[in-house]
């Protein structure tokens, strides 16, 4: 192929994919930024910083997002707060995607009273205001990043294994499930070797979904100061904290908010770019 070639055929494969290399670029910019940014840029801790310095503007000296009136790099906070929230909601849908995705597809394989009592008790869990008890768990058992993601993961589980049910119901009935089961081949083997590959790809567009959902709940409950505690950063608490000088130093909810919107914007986007792919539309 010549070159003259070459060029409108990658042109018309980015543009093609557009919907999904620029959400997964700004999520890949994002996670890397917190990992490595504070390494990378040789950036103070996150607490501890020099209360005699007190706030201190945006491109300061040594401080490019300023600091906080507790003298503690903003930017540091940020990346590192960054840390927590993509943490926590990697683990929670983790879990879910673990826990909730095996119960749902045994339960869709099975089927009969084995599929009866796993639904029956995810109907319970689902009947309760997920929200609402989410923070009572959460109070209950106290601020942490631990008790956070129990506290979420404990409804993502419902929603997962629902998701998979369904898939696994719609797989139960075509012909090479149909012939796996008349050769005799173990449940393990059927749901590890056909079922797990084939409902991947919904739970995973549910996942990336999730990962938006979670971040904003993590935050409000940090913000409301039953996540991630302080000192430690999240960008929840850092909004929480910034709120009570919201007047006088904007900038401190400001960057937290900004980071956050353009993080759970990008998951949405990605999840909703990849279900309509996958689904074929």
């Amino acid at each position: 192929m010549a070159v003259a070639e070459v060029a409108p055929t990658v042109l018309r494969y980015r543009l093609r994919y557009l919907d999904v290399l620029v959400p997964a670029t700004v999520i890949a910019v994002v996670v890397l930024a917190c990992l490595v940014g504070p390494a990378l840029f040789a950036l103070p801790e996150p607490t501890g910083g020099d209360v005699l310095e007190s706030y201190m503007p945006a491109l300061s000296p040594g401080h490019l997002l300023g600091t906080d009136p507790n003298g503690n790099d903003t930017l540091s906070r940020l990346l590192h707060g960054g840390r927590s929230s993509l943490l926590v909601a990697v683990a929670v849908n983790l879990l879910g995607l673990v826990v909730g995705g095996t119960l749902g597809a045994v339960s869709g394989h099975v089927g009969g009273l084995t599929d009866t009592v796993i639904m029956r008790l995810l109907d319970v869990l689902i009947a309760f205001p997920s929200l609402v008890l989410t923070l009572a768990v959460a109070q209950s058992l106290g601020p942490s990043r631990t008790n956070t993601i129990l506290a979420l993961a404990f409804f993502s589980v419902p929603a997962f294994a629902r998701i998979a049910r369904a898939a696994t119901l719609r797989l139960r009935e075509l012909p090479f499930m149909v012939a796996g089961q008349l050769c005799g081949t173990p449940t393990p083997r059927i749901l590890l070797r056909h079922v797990a590959p084939n409902i991947a790809p919904q739970l995973i567009t549910f996942g990336m979904l999730g990962m938006g959902i979670v971040i904003v709940i993590e935050g409000a409950l940090s913000f409301l100061g039953l996540g991630i505690p302080p000192p430690a950063p999240s960008w929840g608490n850092m909004i929480s904290q910034g709120q009570q000088s919201l007047s006088a130093t904007p900038s401190l909810v400001v960057w937290p908010c900004l980071t956050l919107f353009v993080t759970v914007l990008a998951f949405n986007l990605l999840g909703e770019a990849l279900r309509a792919r996958w689904s074929g539309r």
